[in-house]
């Protein structure tokens, strides 16, 4: 069993299973464990648009060991500098947003990859058990205990769907609809025909490459199960925030109501 559920999360996948998680924007690694706690197969800590910083993140990957779930950050870009550190929190996956090239997501792996496969910078910490872990030990399977996922949100990312999925060392891909239907010329149309024929090409093509294919999305009973039915193995539905507006404001409605 690994520290960060990673082996969990894939196999689920092997078996068939939709692996269901959540985006989480609050500090406080308590939600990580509640919503590990629920039964959510792993959480989204976004570091891209929310006020979540390393330490934070930190403590959400940590939290996220007392449950089956397993903890993915999404970092803020796809830097190498930025990313470095994150590997370090020994995240079951690491996101990287708005890619658009096949070059990028080559530069991305490589980032998250030792020498000779990639350029990551030696210096584990939480990922070898803080020194309980013998270098040669920890080095045998370093580079398939976290994940590369790339978020497509872009039409020049499908237009490269392709060669993207075909970047060795590349896990999985996810579907960002907000961005791809701006990307579009199509904001806030996340539901336009063309739309959904870019995302249904982006997942196709990824299964058929045996990459990992996700969504991000608000939750949707009915459009999750129209998803599934198009091949996805995983996807992030709503946020920490978002359920709990729904949740206190439900209350306030009906105590109104009464």
């Amino acid at each position: 069993m690994t520290i960060n559920n990673v082996d969990v999360f894939r196999q689920k996948i092997r078996q068939g299973k939709l692996c269901v998680g959540i985006t989480l924007s609050f500090t406080d690694a308590a939600i990580s464990e509640l919503v590990g706690d629920a039964g959510y197969d792993f959480s989204w800590i976004d570091m891209e648009h929310c006020p979540i910083d390393i330490s934070a993140a930190l403590a959400h990957v940590m939290a996220a060991r007392g449950t089956a779930m397993a903890p993915f950050v999404r970092v803020p870009a796809a830097d190498p500098n930025v990313i470095k550190p994150v590997l370090e929190l020994h995240p079951a996956a690491v996101v990287v947003p708005q890619i658009r090239t096949v070059e990028e997501v080559g530069m991305v792996v490589a980032a998250c990859k030792y020498p000779p496969i990639g350029i990551r910078g030696f210096g584990p910490r939480r990922g070898r058990g803080f020194g309980g872990k013998p270098y040669p030990e920890y080095l045998i399977d370093a580079d398939e205990q976290i994940m590369v996922m790339v978020q497509i949100e872009h039409i020049d990312a499908v237009r490269a769907i392709d060669d993207i999925v075909a970047v060795e060392g590349l896990d999985g891909v996810c579907v960002g609809f907000n961005d791809l239907a701006a990307s579009m010329g199509l904001s806030g149309e996340v539901t336009h025909p063309n739309v959904i024929a870019a995302a249904e090409e982006v997942i196709s093509t990824a299964r058929q490459a045996e990459v990992y294919a996700g969504v991000a999305m608000g939750f949707d009973a009915v459009a999750v199960k129209e998803w599934m039915e198009r091949g996805i193995q995983w996807a992030c539905l709503g946020s920490d925030f978002d359920s709990l507006y729904r949740r206190v404001s439900g209350v306030v409605e009906r105590v109104r109501e009464l």
